[in-house]
């Protein structure tokens, strides 16, 4: 784990758990699992375990958390099914996985921007830095329309109710452990409910 990965990994009860309602709620036309800002992998490990996907790519700026991931997918096993790319989600998006677009769910538990998300009541998610919902949104629903984003567990669900999304409703769920929430995904496009 890297310094900062202490603080902004998925509890692995709660990835299972995320994995498990990806796996099953997502089209059956989806094959491939594109994990944006997978950190040192907890998400994109789990997501490998559920064996649904034919492959899963994680994609991470930070070099560190790469390693770190790669070591942790040896340690479960599941190094074989993960590809991990370094560098800018959009990016490879881009320029790498385009021809994927149509099998893929594109799962991202994006900078929240500092510690002021666990201190206030409602947590605006227009000012999450660097980027806002509609950004995410936005750039994430030109690759495909099935888009799953971890939030913080205050999240303003208004504000996701009316995110410029283009497809209809969004699903809501909090993760807790213990009786305490841990976040909020958000599932855009056709999932089925878990």
């Amino acid at each position: 784990m890297t310094d900062t990965a202490w603080f902004g990994v998925t509890p692995e009860p709660v990835a299972n758990k995320v994995a498990q309602h990806l796996s099953e709620g997502a089209p059956a036309s989806k094959a491939i699992l594109i994990d944006c800002f997978a950190g040192v992998g907890g998400n994109t490990i789990a997501f490998a375990r559920s064996g649904r996907w034919k492959r899963v790519y994680a994609i991470e700026k930070d070099e560190n958390a790469i390693l770190c991931g790669k070591h942790n997918a040896r340690l479960y096993g599941v190094d074989g099914l993960i590809s991990w790319f370094h560098g800018d989600c959009f990016e490879v998006m881009k320029n790498e996985l385009e021809p994927l677009s149509q099998h893929s769910v594109v799962f991202a538990s994006p900078p929240w921007g500092g510690p002021g998300y666990s201190t206030d009541p409602v947590f605006n998610l227009g000012s999450m830095d660097p980027y806002s919902l509609d950004e995410l949104l936005d750039s994430f629903q030109q690759f495909t329309q099935e888009v799953v984003l971890f939030l913080p567990r205050t999240s303003d669900l208004r504000q996701l109710a009316s995110a410029n999304h283009s497809l209809g409703r969004v699903k809501a769920i909090h993760y807790c452990m213990q009786g305490a929430s841990k976040g909020i995904c958000a599932y855009f496009g056709l999932f089925a409910s878990p």
